[in-house]
C-alpha cells in the first residue's frame, strides 16, 4: 500500500483499552493508532479527517495531561445530528481512537469494558463536540471555526477537470497531488487549526 509521505509525519496516538489487555489482543492493552488508520477508516484524507484527528488528539492530552488516555472511558458527545454536515465523518475519526460507540456498541463484559452509548448526537452543549472521561466527569469542548487555509481557486479548477466525464489520467493526478498538499499544509507541526477548545470543567 503506496501512502502519501505526509501521512508518516502526523502525530500518533497511544491508547491503553483495557479490552484489549484482558482478551490478549494488545500487550499491556497498548494500542497505537496512527494516521492511516482514520484515512483506512474513512476511506480518505481530506481537511475534515485531518482536523478531526488532530482535534481529537489534543483533546485527550488536555483530559489525561502526561497520561496514556483509556480507551472505552471516553464519552463523546456532539452537537450535530449525525447526518448533518460532517459530524459523521468527524464521529467516526473520534470512535476510531476514544473506541466510544453509539447503541449498536460493544455492550461489555461482566458489567465492564462497554463502550455503548458513549457516543451520543444532537447534544445541546456550548461547543460543536464535547470529550469527557466517565471516570472523573472531566471534559473539553471544542467548536470548528473552518480551514485555517482556504481552497484556492487553482486547487478548486483541477478538482472540477478531474471529476469531469471522462476526464484523462493526468487531469485526475494532477488534482490528487494538489489536494494532497493542501491537507499535509493542514497537518503541519504548530500550524493553525481548524478547531479551537471553547471549554473545559
Amino acid at each position: 500500500m503506496k501512502t502519501p509521505a505526509y501521512y508518516d509525519a502526523v502525530p500518533s496516538i497511544v491508547m491503553v483499552d483495557p479490552l484489549a489487555q484482558i482478551l490478549g489482543s494488545a500487550e499491556d492493552g497498548l494500542l497505537d493508532y496512527r494516521y492511516i488508520d482514520a484515512v483506512k477508516l474513512t476511506g480518505h484524507s481530506c481537511p475534515t479527517v485531518a482536523g478531526a484527528w488532530l482535534m481529537t488528539r489534543a483533546a485527550l492530552a488536555q483530559l489525561y495531561p502526561g497520561g496514556t488516555p483509556r480507551r472505552g472511558d471516553i464519552r463523546v458527545e456532539l452537537r450535530q445530528p449525525l447526518d448533518e454536515g460532517v459530524t459523521g465523518v468527524v464521529a467516526s475519526v473520534a470512535a476510531l481512537v476514544t473506541g466510544a460507540a453509539n447503541a449498536g456498541g460493544f455492550k461489555g463484559l461482566a458489567g465492564q469494558f462497554g463502550r455503548k452509548d458513549l457516543l451520543q448526537f444532537a447534544v445541546p452543549m456550548d461547543g460543536d463536540i464535547r470529550f469527557t472521561r466517565t471516570d472523573t466527569a472531566k471534559s473539553v469542548a471544542w467548536v470548528r471555526r473552518g480551514f485555517p487555509a482556504p481552497r484556492s481557486a487553482a486547487l478548486a479548477q483541477l478538482m472540477r477537470d478531474a471529476l469531469a466525464r471522462g476526464a484523462p489520467e493526468d487531469a485526475r493526478r494532477a488534482f490528487a497531488s494538489a489536494w494532497s498538499a493542501w491537507v499535509a499544509q493542514l497537518l503541519q507541526p504548530g500550524g493553525e487549526s481548524e478547531w479551537v477548545a471553547v471549554a473545559t470543567r
